[in-house]
């Protein structure tokens, strides 16, 4: 039995703050202002400044990417191509890698402001095969050796780009599919290990990982499912298959389908190839790109609904956010289900009459607030591309003055899994007038998103007869100025009333996971 007493902040309906929480058995069997009579006897763990809320759940990443690159070749720090060098040259001399696979090149945050070419990575590197993936996940660039390694296949697809050792589009896709199927399962395995350490660090105990990309027989699905039944800590995973192919999904008994990658309506601001339904700013005759006819689209959403499957789809321009939107109305207008909690991730740009139909059918909106303060994608560079119209992005407040639900996220590896960071940017949107309070922004990423998961029964907030996930935090958040919230801190993760024990191995993993299964 675990008793705290100090702010205790539910995330309930009425955003109640009381002085005590009981938890015992991994549940929480009482919240209020006065400890009954029956715990007085029981040691007592002071809050003091300190604050519990609940655990914190990431409602969009890309688990399987992010435990690769987290653990491995992540670029995202290097100042300009100098530093860019010396980080891939330090990282194959200490691997010996086969193979370069990195993550997060970018033009903005970088002196020359440009994108390094093809011809450059071979003087950093000619022997070995070398991809870089850009910070917004939908475009990579190779030295020769990479390209020359890729099946003939990848060349004749849209955004191969020989020259520039540039990859965009299915190029990119089928690129990244190759590239990440050198990985080893165990290797792989790993890396997750590591990465559910991290992000348990950060005060998060629940994730919506987007899966099904690059592994032979969608090995990614299987082995993040395998890896969950396995860990040591109960930290949950709720699975979407990124796949038009409804009978994979079905085939693995998973309630969920979609993500980006294959189901992304269109690309993103970074490789101006989300589809706009007014021009970029700076290039006239491009409207971006839609993946898919309206057709398709309807036809695979209405199976998949049709399935009893939770559907989420990417879009980030103002056309896929619209082609999404009347995509799912059609489709409940077909078939009404009134708890479907279908969701559309990213919607960056949005328009009035798409957000009526979210409000309407109760359509989520799966968001990553940390993306408004991404030096790998600066404001300056969105006004550049957009104009006026980069400042409509994530318009939150707006989302909730509607009432459309927003969950958060963290896009990873796009931005790391950091909900507090989230919550930060939140509250300092950089268009003051769509910023949001500290309280809603927490209800982002507890509240909300557990109701995004079908959670919210069990978790999301502290309420009796709630799973006792929980996260102290080293300062009370609601006590805050919104500036201040970079401080905050998570210190302590509670997964069912016990903490966080880090360092998992892969033989208890292994051990657990068959035992799990036999059971």
């Amino acid at each position: 039995m675990n008793i705290f007493k100090g702010s205790v902040i539910t995330c309930d309906n009425t955003d109640t703050v009381f002085q005590y929480l009981v938890e015992k058995n991994g549940i929480i069997e009482f919240t209020g202002n006065m400890l009954p009579e029956q715990y007085q006897a029981n040691p007592i763990i002071e809050l003091g400044k300190k604050a519990l809320i609940p655990a914190f759940t990431d409602s969009h990443l890309h688990f399987t990417s992010y435990s690769l690159f987290s653990s491995t070749l992540d670029v995202r720090d290097a100042r300009n191509f100098s530093d860019l060098s010396d980080i891939l040259k330090l990282y194959i001399e200490k691997t010996n890698s086969k193979i370069v696979f990195g993550f997060g090149i970018s033009a903005h945050s970088v002196e020359e402001k440009r994108m390094i070419t093809r011809k450059e990575l071979d003087e950093i590197e000619k022997k070995r095969p070398m991809m870089l993936v850009k910070y917004d996940g939908h475009a990579s660039v190779a030295n020769t050796a990479m390209l020359e390694l890729l099946p003939a296949g990848i060349k004749t697809l849209r955004g191969y780009h020989f020259d520039s050792g540039q990859l965009f589009h299915e190029a990119f896709f089928k690129a990244v599919d190759y590239v990440s199927s050198k990985v080893s399962p165990v290797a792989l395995l790993k890396h997750m290990l590591g990465a559910v350490d991290k992000m348990a660090e950060k005060g998060i105990g629940l994730v919506h990982p987007a899966e099904g990309v690059g592994f032979p027989l969608d090995l990614d699905v299987d082995l993040v499912r395998f890896m969950a039944g396995g860990l040591a800590n109960p930290f949950l995973f709720r699975v979407f298959f990124q796949t038009m192919d409804i009978k994979k999904v079905l085939k693995r008994s998973l309630p969920r389908i979609g993500g980006c990658f294959a189901t992304a309506l269109d690309g993103c601001f970074g490789s101006l190839d989300a589809a706009l339904n007014a021009s970029y700013e700076n290039d006239p005759d491009n409207f971006g790109i839609l993946f898919y006819k309206d057709k398709t689209l309807l036809d695979f959403v209405q199976k998949a609904h049709d399935k009893g499957l939770q559907v989420q789809l990417h879009a980030i321009g103002d056309k896929a956010f619209d082609q999404a939107t009347r995509t799912f109305e059609t489709v409940l207008k077909n078939n009404f289900r009134d708890d479907h909690r279908h969701s559309i991730i990213h919607a960056s740009l949005v328009t009035p009459a798409g957000l009526d139909i979210c409000a309407r059918y109760h359509i989520g909106i799966a968001a990553q607030p940390s993306l408004l303060h991404l030096n790998l994608e600066p404001l300056p560079y969105l006004q550049e591309i957009l104009g006026k119209r980069a400042l409509d992005i994530s318009p939150f407040r707006t989302l909730l003055d509607m009432g459309i639900h927003i969950s958060g996220g963290s896009d990873a590896p796009v931005t790391l899994p950091d909900p507090i960071f989230g919550i930060y940017c939140a509250c300092n949107h950089f268009n003051e007038a769509q910023a949001v309070s500290i309280m809603e922004a927490i209800r982002m990423f507890t509240t909300e998103t557990a109701w995004a998961g079908f959670d919210d029964t069990t978790r999301g907030s502290l309420e009796p007869g709630k799973k006792a996930d929980m996260v102290v935090l080293n300062q009370n958040p609601l006590e805050l100025k919104k500036e201040a919230l970079s401080g905050l801190k998570a210190e302590t993760l509670y997964l069912e009333g016990n903490p966080y024990k880090q360092g998992q191995g892969l033989g208890n993993l292994l051990w657990k996971a068959l035992f799990n299964r036999r059971r």
